[in-house]
């Protein structure tokens, strides 16, 4: 009944209503994308190519339908999704910490980071490009066109880059003026979007026979364990106690409580495990073109599908090396202390400036191996489970990749909506303190 009344608070703050109403447009219209085709393309053999699991293109094509909602399936124009300004987002942050003129503006405040977002919608066009050519020219050669040509070709890369630049758009809308990240919603509502399509696979498999009730069960027990360690993970934190000195300042006396700063153990969110999958759709999709000519290269395009071993291997030493550079990029030890210092804060027995800083950049590094390692291990452990089971039919619910994105946008959507209900709460109060307070003076 709380939790029933708290939602419906949601709807007596005029700010907090424009913005989740303004998400739900965005989201509807990129679902609605899914239903306008690229013309030319056999849809029906492209879902029975997709359906084989022994077929490279296949698994590429389901692999990178996932991120899509669905939406490459069809060949609509949103078949690309926000994977272009994901991997182009992905480049420009390593670029900005190992090139001079870039990291120096970064550090130019509001200006030098619309600089970067302009560099960085640039990218994502010539990725766009990329990947509309690639995906255009595989479906030529493995007679998918319906009228093979330049034609097909040029039309196939113009929507297919020109609804890649969309999705980019709505994505920083949502940034701008709606709720939650922009990227990481669009590509909630992609996976969201496949459980109907996962249930039924699940049932027409029980009928069918290819799996039993009890296996059926002991993957909905995994799914529910898996989103239990997540959503306990994602709340936790460690709480650094820091006392502030005494400070008078006319009659006043500043200071000397106790607070303390919360550390979670995994400050990146989901932006480390959508940056390693935007690394490694690019090598596959080489891997894959490239294994039409040569044989070797098909090796490396089985090694590189989401089941395969190098796959995992590298997904986990990534998700691994992301989440340390989001931590690098997001704390500074060094400054942390001096700001702490120069308000007058402490943390018992040990000394404001260099050694606060040493303990830090010490606990930084600790709590950040272990959310490292807590995101890469969640993000293999469900692979694992497919090649123990050996499932017939692929689940959305029990990818690593996006059972951390759902619950971890879920979580980041209802902490910010959550922050206005207090905002709110805390605003009123003020204003009726301060209305008793008058009275009072009188």
């Amino acid at each position: 009944m709380i939790a029933f009344r708290n939602f419906l608070n949601i709807f007596s703050i005029p700010e907090l209503v424009r913005k989740l109403s303004f998400t739900l447009v965005v989201l509807a219209v990129f679902r609605l994308g899914n239903v306008v085709p690229v013309f030319g393309i056999n849809t029906e053999a492209l879902a029975a190519l997709m359906a084989k699991k022994s077929s490279l293109l296949g698994g590429l094509f389901s692999f990178l339908d996932l991120f899509s909602g669905g939406n490459l399936k069809g060949w609509s124009i949103f078949a690309l999704g926000i994977t272009p300004y994901i991997s182009a987002s992905i480049v420009m942050q390593l670029l900005s910490l190992s090139v001079p003129s870039l990291e120096q503006k970064m550090k130019e405040g509001e200006y030098g980071r619309k600089v970067i977002n302009q560099y960085t919608r640039y990218l994502a066009l010539g990725v766009a490009l990329f990947q509309s050519a690639s995906f255009a020219l595989m479906a030529e050669k493995n007679n998918l066109a319906l009228v093979p040509g330049w034609g097909f070709r040029l039309s196939s890369i113009f929507l297919l880059t020109v609804g890649a630049m969309f999705c980019m758009w709505l994505a920083e809308q949502i940034s701008l003026h709606g709720l939650g990240n922009g990227s990481s919603m669009l590509i909630f509502a992609g996976i969201v979007a496949r459980f109907p399509a996962d249930i039924i696979a699940m049932i027409g498999s029980i009928q069918t026979g290819l799996i039993g009730i009890g296996l059926a069960t002991i993957l909905v027990i995994i799914i529910a364990l898996i989103v239990c360690t997540i959503i306990y993970l994602e709340k936790g934190e460690r709480r650094i106690p820091v006392q502030y000195t005494r400070r008078i300042v006319g009659n006043r006396v500043y200071g000397g409580q106790g607070a303390f700063i919360p550390f979670r153990i995994n400050n990146a969110g989901v932006l480390p495990v959508i940056y390693s999958q935007g690394v490694l759709q690019l090598p596959y999709m080489l891997a894959t073109f490239l294994g039409a000519r040569f044989v070797i290269f098909n090796y490396v395009a089985e090694s590189l599908a989401p089941t395969g071993l190098l796959y995992n291997v590298l997904d986990f030493l990534l998700i691994i090396a992301f989440s340390f550079l989001y931590m690098t990029i997001q704390f500074n030890p060094d400054e942390l202390a001096e700001n702490m210092k120069k308000s007058g804060g402490f943390i018992p027995g040990l000394r404001p400036g260099k050694k606060t800083a040493e303990f830090f950049s010490y606990l930084l590094g600790r709590i950040g191996l272990v959310g490292a390692m807590y995101l890469a291990g969640l993000a293999i452990v469900p692979n694992i489970v497919y090649k123990i089971f050996s499932l017939p039919f692929y689940l959305s619910a029990l990818s690593g990749t996006g059972l951390l994105i759902l619950v971890g946008v879920a979580l980041e959507l209802a902490a910010q909506i959550e922050a206005y209900l207090l905002e709110n709460r805390y605003r009123g109060f003020l204003t009726v303190g301060r209305f008793k307070s008058r009275i009072g003076g009188r």
